[in-house]
């Protein structure tokens, strides 16, 4: 068995990204890794540049995959490795790459597309995706949102936080031009405290919003249901969501908050297909309506999303990760007409390029 890391970073044609959490980022520090058997070559992928969203450096997620690859036993099933990565005690993102590559090695040996394998069905390998549109000036702003309607793309979420006048103000551009043929939603990234959460989710209110993301910052359960039973729209929680225990948590509030809060489900945070599963599992099962989304991401982890939002069906989906890049290592993504689509292939369904010499291992 041959296991390689790359890093590699990319960049997006004309989009800077910028949340109220993270402020500018110009590009994806991306660390690959590729598993190779002799007949298969497997593939798995972690965004490292996220310490505003967990608090990782990359060079500390570098040395923790190394010792992980250097750990496991490759020659275990796929099932076994799974479970010793996801109980390695390694980082979330370091267990997101390892996972998202063991279950691509595991659908190509199989000969079935990672979804069809995920699901036991043969759903079509699309999904609607929404688009997010950051912080930006108005001229930019404008200009993405008429770029990404032309596109097709009528999901649209609009990251605020910053000033309630301009996030208002831009609601009311959007619903002016387009009406409500667009669909719209937010998200803050736990910019408000409570109070203010409760005087802008008014003010958004009369734009029809489909949910509100993240309106305060998380570990205040409390203060997220109070938040949630008074608010006119369902809350989407995403930074509040990091581990299993948070998913149980939502569940035991379903009924407290009349199933006004909702999950954001994502395999960076989570550590992977395997726990995303699982989780995306448990909130269906107790009606909690959840979306499968993404960091920005490259093609691998986006087609990871993308055939977990296949197999499991989410209410809403945010795959936007990959659109644009301009100089992604793999391809095979393609994202038109409202939605993102990969080809009919074993595993991912993607090709890949190493972008670089690959990493020493070490010893």
């Amino acid at each position: 068995m041959d296991l390689r890391l790359y890093r590699s970073n990319l960049s997006y044609a004309g989009l800077t990204l910028h949340t109220s959490s993270s402020g500018p980022v110009s590009g994806l520090d991306t660390l690959y890794l590729v598993i190779d058997d002799g007949l298969h070559q497997a593939l798995g992928e972690v965004r490292l540049n996220c310490a505003y969203l967990n608090g990782y450096e990359p060079e500390y997620l570098i040395e923790r995959a190394r010792w992980g690859i250097r750990s496991f036993d490759w020659e275990a099933s796929a099932d076994i490795l799974r479970e010793s990565v996801q109980a390695s005690g390694l980082p979330a993102p370091v267990r997101m790459l390892i996972d998202i590559a063991l279950w691509d090695l595991q659908a190509k040996r199989t000969g079935l597309p990672l979804a069809h394998l995920l699901s036991g069905e043969t759903p079509e390998l699309s999904y609607p995706t929404n688009q997010t549109l950051f912080l930006s000036t108005d001229a930019a702003f404008d200009t993405q949102v008429a770029t990404y309607v032309s596109r097709g793309f009528r999901d649209l979420k609009l990251r605020v936080g910053q000033n309630i006048e301009d996030d208002c103000a831009r609601h009311a551009r959007i619903r002016a031009a387009y009406g409500t043929d667009v669909k719209l939603a937010a998200d803050a990234n736990g910019a408000w405290t409570q109070f203010e959460a409760q005087l802008r989710l008014d003010v958004l209110a009369p734009f029809g919003l489909a949910y509100m993301e993240q309106p305060i910052p998380p570990g205040d359960w409390d203060a997220l249901t109070r938040l949630a039973v008074s608010s006119p729209m369902p809350l989407m929680l995403d930074e509040s969501l990091a581990t299993q225990a948070d998913v149980k948590e939502l569940i035991t509030r379903r009924d407290a908050t009349s199933g006004k809060l909702q999950g954001h489900l994502k395999l960076i945070k989570l550590g992977g297909l395997t726990p995303a599963l699982t989780a995306a599992r448990e909130l269906k099962a107790a009606n909690i309506p959840f979306m499968i989304g993404q960091m920005n991401e490259s093609a691998v982890a986006t087609a990871a999303a993308l055939h977990l939002a296949v197999a499991v069906r989410p209410l809403h989906a945010e795959l936007y990760g990959a659109d644009g890049i301009v100089d992604d290592p793999a391809e095979g993504l393609t994202y038109a007409g409202g939605r993102v689509a990969v080809r009919h292939a074993p595993g991912l369904g993607l090709d890949f390029r190493a972008p670089s010499a690959p990493i020493c291992l070490g010893e």
